[in-house]
């Protein structure tokens, strides 16, 4: 469905209400991201919200780092995420923001509050407040030190701001209701402190915001016309709303809600994650298995197919689980159209063509892609010796088996048919070579006796490849819901998510391949370079995926 003819969806709906209503008039949204991990497939559904709805009606959309909590915050996942944004073909709004660049403002609105008798200073240890709040079934009790004058509590947040009291001493909390049946208005933290070093503001402050008061306010400040989150934060709506009707703040936006991306067979939580980093279950964030944005990117997923799946995921309030399988569609469907055509052997069997001259040596041609003229042709070496894949010849086989047996005829992909007649084995009864009779005059011909080849095989010349490591990935975990039910999801992990092939056997244009080139391995499936392994003359190529949905079945069975 194309973005002409589908339904608007609800919050397409409020927007196109609001500029109707003369509510707003230009759209503003912004792209908050916490800088202490890196950005997974569900926030791609998040940029592409944003930034699409920003574009789809002529408005901005901001990048606005929320660094509120400088223990878990690094400027390489900061510098990360601007990567993975631009990578994916957007582009934000003027300079990057960060939600630090309003701590002075924040500051003032803090103090504003306790002026306005709506705010205190609370000396309860946080085991303590946890007790005060009360339960989801029961209120909570008012914290002893609620009733602090404004002197007082004015004088109390001055000792915090200049660093006088420990971590945990005390916090600065807003003055709403501590009855109320929604756990986030009782009375919530503003302030607390921190004397951590921030990776912008350096050592100036020891007290930071909380994620609820500085949200909304940032919004404010930033004219957003639509703040955009996922279901979690519904309930924190009404405090959303508390700060900005209790605050001097220059605009007033709305928050919206919709449901977050749940792929199966993956985990978005950057706390698990950063567990599977840390622990060496993967070897970094960008690790090609990883669902982070950088892995993807990796592992040869496109930005097209992952905005196409974001698009089809689509954007509703319903909770629930999106099959991963449409994501791998999308991938599959984009490089079949794009992707240029290889051949690689990946479980090289050397084929001796004996009646093949031995100085001989020609160049064939083949399609770069089978329906694209645009991407021309291009040029295999074939001699003598050639490699086949192992898994392409049996001494004997049933009549399913549609690759090459002795005593029977398969063709090479756009070469000649040949046939095999005799193996050579090892001391331990290795076959290492198979030694093959080649039809001369079925070079784009079926042989003139009138039999048929069995099937059709890839190949590689012996004397003209390139040598390579292939990586072949497999999705990391092997359960649709990793750490359902109380269980470890490391328990889930598939330990055949990647296999190592060395020595493989690509042909020798290959040798030209680029970082940003996507090539099918023809019979194969669909691979990338490495960024970060391999040589020129010994490059690594990573699985993206392969040509069929090998889960699809095992899903089934």
């Amino acid at each position: 469905m194309t973005e002409r003819t589908r339904p608007l969806n609800f919050i397409e709906q409020r927007i196109e209400a609001d500029l109707r209503d003369n509510k707003i008039s230009k759209v503003m949204t912004r792209f908050p991201p916490e800088p202490n991990g890196y950005l997974h497939i569900g926030h791609a559904k998040s940029i592409c919200l944003n930034f699409g709805l920003a574009e789809k009606y002529q408005g901005e959309c901001n990048l606005r780092f929320d660094d509120t909590n400088p223990a878990k915050e690094e400027q390489e996942y900061v510098e990360a995420i601007q990567e993975d944004i631009k990578w994916l073909g957007f582009q934000w709004n003027g300079e990057v923001r960060y939600t630090s660049d309003y701590f002075d403002q924040l500051h003032e609105w803090a103090i504003y509050l306790i002026n306005e008798g709506k705010a205190y200073v609370c000396d309860l240890s946080p085991e303590e407040a946890r007790e005060y709040r009360g339960t989801l079934t029961e209120p909570g009790r008012n914290s002893p030190w609620r009733d602090r004058s404004v002197e007082e509590n004015l004088s109390l947040f001055e000792k915090m701001r200049n660093g006088e009291f420990n971590e945990g001493d005390c916090s600065l909390r807003a003055k709403i209701d501590m009855a109320s049946p929604n756990m986030n208005m009782r009375d919530p933290v503003l302030y607390r402190i921190k004397k951590a070093r921030h990776h912008q503001t350096g050592d100036k402050w020891v007290i930071y915001p909380s994620y609820d008061f500085a949200h909304g306010q940032s919004d404010a400040i930033e004219g957003i016309s639509h703040s955009l989150c996922t279901l979690e934060f519904e309930d924190h709506r009404p405090l959303y709303d508390w700060f900005i009707e209790n605050l001097p703040t220059p605009s007033r936006p709305v928050q919206i809600e919709f449901s977050r991306l749940n792929p199966n067979y993956t985990i978005t939580s950057k706390r698990k994650l950063k567990l599977l980093v840390d622990e060496g279950h993967v070897e970094s964030w960008d690790d090609p298995r990883m669902p982070t944005i950088s892995g993807m990117r990796r592992r040869g997923y496109t930005p097209r197919a992952i905005r196409n799946f974001c698009e089809a995921a689509g954007v509703t309030r319903s909770l629930g689980i999106t099959d991963v399988g449409m994501l791998e569609y999308a991938v599959r469907d984009d490089l079949d159209k794009n992707a240029p055509r290889a051949m690689c052997v990946l479980r090289p069997l050397k084929i001796v063509l004996t009646n093949y001259p031995e100085d001989k040596s020609e160049e064939l041609s083949a399609p770069g892609h089978p329906n694209r003229d645009d991407l021309g042709e291009r040029t295999l070496p074939f001699s003598r010796e050639i490699y086949i894949d192992q898994d392409d010849f049996r001494e004997e086989a049933n009549k399913k088996y549609k690759r090459l047996v002795l005593g029977k005829k398969v063709r090479l992909r756009n070469a000649y048919v040949i046939e095999a007649q005799e193996v050579v084995k090892d001391e331990q009864g290795n076959i290492v070579e198979v030694h093959c009779h080649c039809d001369m005059g079925t070079l784009g011909k079926n042989p003139e006796d009138g039999s048929k080849p069995k099937g059709v095989i890839h190949w590689v010349d012996a004397k003209s490849h390139l040598n390579c490591q292939v990586r072949l990935y497999d999705r990391l975990f092997t359960e649709e819901a990793p750490g359902a039910g109380g269980k470890d999801f490391l328990e889930s992990l598939n330990p055949n998510s990647l296999e190592i092939l060395e020595n493989c056997k690509a042909e020798i244009g290959l040798a030209e391949a680029t970082l940003n080139d996507h090539y099918q391995f023809e019979r194969e499936g669909y691979f990338i370079l490495d960024s970060k392994r391999g040589s020129r003359e010994y490059p690594v190529f990573n699985q993206t995926i392969g040509l069929k949905d090998t889960w699809e079945k095992a899903d089934k069975d």
